[in-house]
């Protein structure tokens, strides 16, 4: 974590921003010979700075069963279909670890088949997977799922929910539909598509001014010659990781959505109307795209209750924790306590020295709550976050995290009765995993129709 002379990362404007990374370079990094040492010696230089003195988790919350959980439940049922939870779905990310292309655009049914998976498989595995085998672990084959893009999925599987949902309450989902807030952070790359794809699905029956968007920069990377850091404009531009996008959240006129039907219609918002809009939310879930157990359950009642709860106890950012899969272990923020700051925290993977994925029992889901969602923008705003670095392609890029908003704001951690390991499309050993949990929200009925009407205008 950053000391207390280490220059602020100023949020006024992208050029603003720019020239906090060249500082943050020069106060951090100037020490380097080269790029290539520092590249060398990353891993030190993200490293947490109390790992050696970190402990197992003292206070996690159980998220038990029983009478307060239906009390939970039905707390969360009302703030849905008062329109009070904001919604956010990150689809920036760049895809490289699948090599299928942007997360937000992967469409199995239409882009993987069975010996193409079973060829990959046999690369990552280092033995030969045969079509054979590989079908008698699958329900279905890639080619039977309905040909939806996984963000579409994501927003389908949103609005079949909350349709479910609201007609369990006697309502109306077309009344209850368009109360719903949206925010879409995509990237530059994807920006026209996805937008695109908004319309044809008619903004999935929400409601279109309240959908909004936010476009993730990118940037060109740092070089460093004769002691100097500078912007280069000859660096490939890439995202600064989900940590920039919540940081750009804060910024002026970011965040937009659509007044008329054309994509020309945008509205943007000012930093004050932004700080406005939040202030009218409970809570704003984050929701990760990669997580397998959201495309048959988006709505998460009982911990969307606990995150309401624990709100009104002066908490403004909310995490869950659940175990590490032992036969496939991945990266990802680990949860530990700190005896220094006598609490737990949430470190990101590459700021764990090298530390054997398996080491890892307490891994962060990814599925991020935020009580009273304006305090926790506020601080973000006002300090930034740390600013971990990465050499790629011969040039310097800052990866902050978005996770490390633990450290600005009062968090509580929490972990269910039974602590499943963790279900996520991450890397080409979780595809069978991922085909069949798509097969599944294919599966559920009511699903496919209520996607056709979707598709033509009527939820």
């Amino acid at each position: 974590m950053p000391d207390e002379l280490t220059p602020l990362v100023d949020l006024r404007s992208f050029d603003h921003y720019i020239d906090s990374c060249i500082s943050l370079a020069h106060h951090s990094l100037s020490g380097y010979a080269s790029l290539a040492q520092i590249e060398a010696c990353e891993a030190e230089i993200n490293r947490y700075p109390r790992l050696d003195r970190l402990g197992p988790p003292r206070h996690l919350v159980v998220l038990e069963d029983g009478d307060a959980q239906a009390l939970r439940v039905e707390r969360a049922r009302e703030a849905l279909a008062r329109g009070r939870v904001l919604l956010e779905h990150t689809a920036a990310g760049e895809g490289t670890r699948l090599m299928l292309g942007p997360k937000y655009l992967l469409n199995l049914g239409r882009n993987l088949s069975l010996a193409a998976l079973a060829h990959d498989l046999s690369q990552e595995y280092g033995r030969e997977v045969t079509p054979a085998a590989l079908a008698r672990e699958l329900d279905v084959l890639p080619q039977e799922l309905l040909p939806i893009s996984l963000g579409n999925r994501h927003m389908l599987q949103l609005a079949f929910d909350l349709a479910n949902l609201v007609r369990g309450l006697g309502a109306d989902p077309r009344e209850v539909l368009p109360r719903q807030h949206i925010l879409v952070i995509v990237s530059e790359e994807l920006a026209a598509r996805i937008e695109r794809e908004f319309r044809q699905w008619h903004f999935f029956g929400f409601d279109r001014r309240r959908v909004f968007f936010m476009v993730q920069q990118s940037f060109h990377g740092l070089s460093y010659r004769a002691g100097r850091f500078m912007y280069d404009q000859a660096a490939p531009r890439r995202l600064h990781n989900h940590g920039q996008m919540v940081m750009q959240e804060t910024m002026d006129r970011q965040l937009f959505t659509w007044t008329g039907p054309r994509a020309e219609d945008r509205r943007y918002l000012s930093r004050q109307e932004a700080a406005d809009w939040l202030a009218g939310f409970d809570d704003k879930i984050s929701y990760n795209i990669e997580d397998l157990d959201y495309l048959t359950g988006s709505l998460d009642l009982p911990a969307l209750g606990l995150a309401l709860e624990l709100g009104e106890q002066g908490y403004h950012m909310v995490m869950e924790v659940v175990a590490n899969n032992p036969e496939s272990p991945q990266k990802g923020g680990m949860l530990a306590w700190d005896a220094e700051l006598g609490r737990e925290v949430m470190i990101e993977s590459f700021q764990l020295g090298g530390l054997p994925k398996r080491e890892i029992q307490f891994l962060n889901r990814n599925f991020n709550h935020y009580p009273q969602p304006l305090q926790s923008w506020r601080r973000v705003g006002e300090a930034g976050l740390p600013m971990p670095v990465a050499v790629k392609e011969g040039f310097l890029y800052f990866q902050p995290v978005q996770g490390d908003i633990n450290f600005l704001v009062n968090t509580a951690f929490f972990r269910r009765q039974e602590l499943k390991p963790i279900r996520n499309l991450k890397n080409q050993k979780n595809l069978p995993l991922a085909i069949n949990c798509l097969a599944a929200q294919d599966r559920q009925p009511g699903f496919s129709e209520f996607a056709r009407r979707l598709w033509e205008g009527h939820p």
